[in-house]
C-alpha cells in the first residue's frame, strides 16, 4: 500500500494557493483598467470656442502700426493686419469725425507701418506739424506736396504729380530707392535725387 507524504500534499496545496492568488490579482489588475479606460472614454470633454476673428488675428502673422490724427471719432495709434487700407484705419478710429474733408482721404490706399494717417477737416490745406523738409534741408517724399517737390532738381510739376499718385496709391516711401517705381524715375535721376530726399 502507497503511502501519500504529508509534506508534498501541503506543498501542492501551497502552490495552488499561490498561483491562485497570482491569478486573482492579473484578473483585479485587468479590471481595474478596464474601468479606468471605460471611464476616460466615458468622461465629457470640454468644449472650445474659437473666435474666427482671433483666429484670423493669430493667423495673420504679420501687422502694421498706424498714427491716426485728425478728423477722427477717435485719433490714436492703432494695430492693423499686414496689407490694410486706409479704410480700415479709418474703421479702427471710429470713422470719419463731423467736418472731415473724406474726399481728401484715399480710402483704397495701402497703409505701411510708422505712417502717420491724418484725416484734415474741411478747409484744412495741409497736415497739422507734418514738414516737406527736414532739418538738413532734405525733402520728406512722404510729407512733401508738390510745390516742394518741385524745387527738387529734374522734378517738375508733372514729375511731382507722379511721385504724390504713387505715395496716395502705394502707400509711404520706405527707402530712397522706392522713387524706381514711380514712372519716369530712373537710376540716373535717383542718383540726383538721392542726397536731397528722405523717407
Amino acid at each position: 500500500m502507497n503511502s501519500v507524504d504529508p509534506r508534498a500534499n501541503a506543498s501542492a496545496r501551497s502552490r495552488l494557493g499561490l498561483g491562485a492568488a497570482i491569478v486573482v490579482v492579473i484578473v483585479a489588475l485587468a479590471v481595474t483598467v478596464g474601468i479606468g479606460i471605460l471611464r476616460g472614454a466615458s468622461a465629457p470633454v470640454e468644449s472650445v470656442t474659437i473666435d474666427e476673428g482671433a483666429a484670423t488675428d493669430a493667423s495673420s502673422s504679420a501687422s502694421v502700426f498706424v498714427h491716426v490724427s485728425g478728423a477722427v471719432t477717435a485719433p490714436g495709434l492703432y494695430v492693423l493686419r499686414e496689407h490694410a487700407r486706409v479704410v480700415d484705419a479709418i474703421a479702427a478710429s471710429g470713422g470719419f469725425a463731423p467736418g472731415a474733408d473724406e474726399d481728401a482721404v484715399n480710402l483704397a490706399r495701402p497703409v505701411s507701418d510708422g505712417e502717420q494717417l491724418h484725416v484734415p477737416a474741411h478747409g484744412e490745406s495741409a497736415e497739422p506739424g507734418s514738414v516737406a523738409a527736414v532739418g538738413d534741408g532734405r525733402i520728406n517724399l512722404n510729407t512733401a506736396d508738390a510745390a516742394a517737390l518741385d524745387t527738387l532738381p529734374r522734378i517738375g510739376p508733372a514729375m511731382a504729380a507722379r511721385i504724390i499718385e504713387w505715395r496716395d496709391a502705394n502707400g509711404r516711401f520706405t527707402s530712397v530707392e522706392d522713387l524706381l517705381a514711380v514712372p519716369g524715375i530712373g537710376d540716373k535721376m535717383l542718383e540726383v535725387l538721392r542726397e536731397l530726399v528722405t523717407v
